[in-house]
């Protein structure tokens, strides 16, 4: 049996490596170890301080796992008031707020600036008395907050005890707690399967997680948390630069944002602005605008504060990703798999940068569960170049219109349009096509209605024949949208096959179409046949069979018959093909009507080039993840990934601590500065090239 002193020592050495792995996983994304080893590590922590309670300390990571709940919240005062920030949305706002600054400074000195993303997430003030956590609190209305110790003590990425040098006895730390978009989808999908009812955004999800009495619920779920700034500190100092500062907060193991950055002038603040807002919809967690502070802290004091906000802080906004519009109608379009999708046709709002007016609801399930009907005033998502959907139903009863624009913090929207004029009905699903009027139907076990016209439905072969004219799929050049869509109505195109029946008199007679365009696309559809064997599946259209899995299938068999002639339990053996997936190809190829179309394009002339067979882990570049951004001059980014595809490279479409290379061209940006970040390996296309020519 060990003495108290071994103990004590070995719970110290095991709280000391369990806090180091902890900062490693939750603030540097760099795991030093594997999750059994920490696991391993943590429950003899927990054995040894369950069978001696009197060793258990107020910093253990133990103390993480929550606690029973409490009877309610208790109030803090805040002795340093926790302040907004103004906001401004435009270049010239930014100009203007420097102006006012070098005014009251009495000079023209350009200031420094530090600028960091801003967090769309709950403010709070942590509270250290000689370097361990003693308070957690709320900003509330800036002067008076609510206490959530309890809650804040199992979030991982905050320290209960500081460590290293020049630690002030008592120290205020301000930042935000948030919630990332992966954890927060794994949450939600977490919660379908058990039945429970969903988030609406991760911001939502971290502000009523701190606000739980019972802090075990707190501790499942995935909250973090940056620092931003520090409010009263005793018994010691800090630098006068806000940089230095983060940096002193970083020794002590405090999280801060890694995209923190020191700028000089208001230029230097709207580049970084713009950089920022190209990474956001890169970033794994929400951001709302950036936060741009005088560097110096003695600067800001000269400054001091307005009524409720500092004169040397300033919140530069992106245009919202989220606002409320009215749902005035609901059509439900079809798609190349037949597949009906509800569109929701809305009152026009501007959301995440441009005027949307349509938004997906995904499919019936998702109109249930947001319990939306038309006429309904809903909060619309828009993020980047992410399709606009509805999020949440905003109930009439429960918000009045005159408190509308409070409700989305949308200072620039204009409430007064957002009226519920349309009268309310459900949303009722078709029972037949809206296209072919062929029944709708629906499989055992699947969310989606289908219409089960296949290619006799006009709106699944004008879908077809984009797929498979598309760069991806036999990339036939000059074959758009309009022409494909002139081609059915006229009758000329009935089939995937029929492309190739095409000639130069009959395509030149189209609208719009003269003897040199015809000629070209006949050109294009020639050029076409000679494809390779992936192409050629992933063009045909089989559901669940993309682009990577065409390519396993052409490599694990090697020719089309082959192919074809599989059955499931051989399909079960191509890497990442599944039980559905081998369902599907399977039951493609053994219709007849698929099977006639493959001998008709076949007789056609289209030519599926074989390939050797080659086991998929023998290949080259097998178990690498690979990315490719920017522009390449000798070939374009699709051509790049399908010929990394072929070396065995797994090719994503971010960058993540698991990539293994990235391929830079001209006007590489987030994707290039995440790679430089997290100290990945990256090429130009000379050095793509001569690695394509090695292994040829």
């Amino acid at each position: 049996m060990q003495d108290s002193a071994d103990l004590q020592a070995e719970l110290g050495e095991l709280r000391r490596l369990i806090n180091y792995h902890n900062t490693r996983y939750y603030q540097l994304d760099a795991p030093a170890i594997p999750d059994q080893d920490y696991d391993r590590l943590f429950q003899r922590l927990l054995d040894i301080e369950a069978a001696h309670p009197q060793l258990v300390s107020a910093d253990s990571p133990s103390q993480r796992v929550g606690s029973a709940p409490l009877g309610g919240f208790t109030q803090v005062v805040h002795v340093l008031p926790m302040l907004s920030l103004d906001k401004v949305f435009t270049a010239d706002d930014l100009k203007r707020f420097e102006e006012r600054v070098l005014k009251r400074l009495n000079t023209s000195v350009i200031p420094e600036y530090c600028c960091e993303p801003k967090i769309d997430g709950v403010a709070v003030s942590l509270l250290y008395r000689h370097g361990l956590l003693e308070r957690a609190a709320t900003r509330g209305d800036g002067t008076t907050g609510e206490d959530i110790t309890h809650n804040v003590r199992t979030v991982k990425s905050v320290p209960l005890r500081l460590s290293g040098d020049g630690l002030p006895s008592l120290l205020e730390v301000r930042g935000e707690i948030f919630m990332t978009k992966s954890g927060f989808a794994a949450m939600n999908a977490e919660a379908v399967t058990r039945g429970e009812r969903t988030f609406v955004n991760p911001r939502n999800a971290a502000a009523g997680t701190l606000r739980q009495l019972d802090s075990r619920l707190t501790a499942r779920r995935p909250l973090t948390m940056f620092c931003y700034s520090a409010g009263l500190v005793e018994g010691g100092e800090l630098p006068d630069t806000l940089s230095a500062i983060f940096d002193r907060f970083a020794s002590w193991g405090l999280p801060v944002n890694g995209l923190r950055q020191v700028v000089t002038g208001i230029e230097g603040c709207s580049n970084y602005c713009d950089q920022v807002q190209a990474r956001r919809t890169t970033l794994d967690y929400e951001i709302d605008g950036v936060v741009i502070k005088l560097n110096s802290v003695s600067l800001q004091q000269e400054l001091g504060m307005n009524a409720r906000t500092p004169r040397w802080a300033m919140a530069f906004k992106f245009p919202a990703e989220e606002v409320a519009t009215v749902l005035e109608e609901v059509e439900f379009q079809v798609g190349r798999t037949g597949a009906l999708t509800p569109v929701a046709r809305l009152q026009p709002v501007f959301v995440g940068g441009v005027t949307v007016s349509n938004a997906t609801l995904h499919n019936m399930d998702e109109v249930r569960r947001l319990g939306v009907r038309i006429g309904d005033r809903v909060i619309v998502r828009r993020a980047g170049d992410v399709i606009p959907k509805i999020v949440q139903v905003i109930p009439r009863t429960v918000v009045e219109e005159t408190e509308l624009a409070d409700a989305m913090d949308a200072a620039s929207a204009d409430a007064a349009a957002i009226t519920a004029s349309v009268p309310l009905r459900d949303i009722v699903a078709p029972t037949h096509c809206p296209v072919c009027g062929s029944p709708v139907v629906q499989e055992a076990g699947e969310v989606l209605l289908r219409c089960s016209g296949a290619l006799v439905c006009r709106a699944q072969l004008i879908q077809a024949l984009l797929h498979f004219a598309s760069r991806g799929a036999m990339d036939i050049e000059g074959l758009g949208g309009k022409l494909i869509e002139q081609l059915v109505e006229a009758g000329l195109v009935k089939s995937l096959a029929d492309l190739y029946r095409l000639d130069v008199d009959i395509l030149a007679r189209l609208e719009r179409m003269g003897l040199k365009s015809a000629q070209n696309l006949k050109a294009g559809i020639d050029k076409s046949k000679a494809t390779s064997l992936a192409r050629f599946l992933f063009a045909l259209g089989i559901r669940e069979v993309g682009e990577a899995t065409a390519l396993n299938l052409a490599r694990h068999f090697g020719s089309l018959a082959a192919i074809m002639a599989a059955d499931e339990e051989s399909l079960k053996t191509v890497e990442d093909v599944g039980p559905v997936v081998a369902a599907r190809i399977a039951g493609f190829f053994a219709q007849s009507l698929n099977r006639d179309l493959i001998e008709q394009l076949l007789l056609l002339g289209v030519s599926p080039q074989e390939l050797a067979v080659v086991p998929a882990e023998k290949l080259p570049l097998a178990g690498q993840t690979w990315v490719v951004t920017g522009s390449l001059e000798s070939m374009d980014r699709n051509q790049a990934k399908a010929a990394l595809q072929a070396l065995g490279a797994k090719v994503a479409g971010s960058v993540s601590a698991k990539t293994t290379c990235v391929v830079a061209g001209p006007g590489a940006g987030s994707k290039l500065a995440t790679a430089e970040e997290l100290g990945i390996k990256v090429i130009n296309e000379p050095e793509l090239l001569a690695l394509l020519e090695q292994f040829q």
